[in-house]
């Protein structure tokens, strides 16, 4: 008798990570970003990554935009989505801030969907469907 293995790709899977958000060259130069300076930190960086501070891993977040991440700078957050491991990166669908100790979800992909759709109409990537 023939027993099936069924093999599901990890990167359908979404797993969640904790850390805190923190600018790209801070985290390249071995710092952390300014506290209690966030809103000239935030001018000043570019680009923006979810920090692991127990491993001192770091991994973009390229479908978030950088208003979002600029606003949970030096905040505990977590992030539900998918690695991407040749880039580093994670294709995120919900982000919780910490709050006390709750979670609380401040973005997510469908959330902003939403949003383009009750502004503008219609969501500019989803026309015509």
């Amino acid at each position: 008798m023939l027993i099936g293995v069924l093999l599901i790709p990890t990167a359908l899977l979404a797993a969640e990570w904790t850390g805190s958000i923190q600018g790209f060259n801070c985290v390249t130069q071995g710092k952390v970003c300014p506290v209690g300076k966030e809103d000239p930190m935030a001018a000043a960086e570019k680009v923006f990554v979810l920090y692991m501070d127990k491993d001192g891993k770091y991994f973009f977040l390229p479908n978030v935009d950088r208003a979002v991440l600029a606003r949970h700078l030096n905040t505990t957050i977590k992030v539900i989505g998918d690695m991407d491991d040749k880039y580093k990166a994670i294709h995120v669908k919900e982000i919780h801030a910490q709050a006390g100790n709750k979670w609380r979800k401040t973005w997510s992909i469908d959330l902003q969907d939403e949003i383009y759709t009750d502004v503008m109409g219609s969501h500019p990537l989803k026309r015509g469907r």
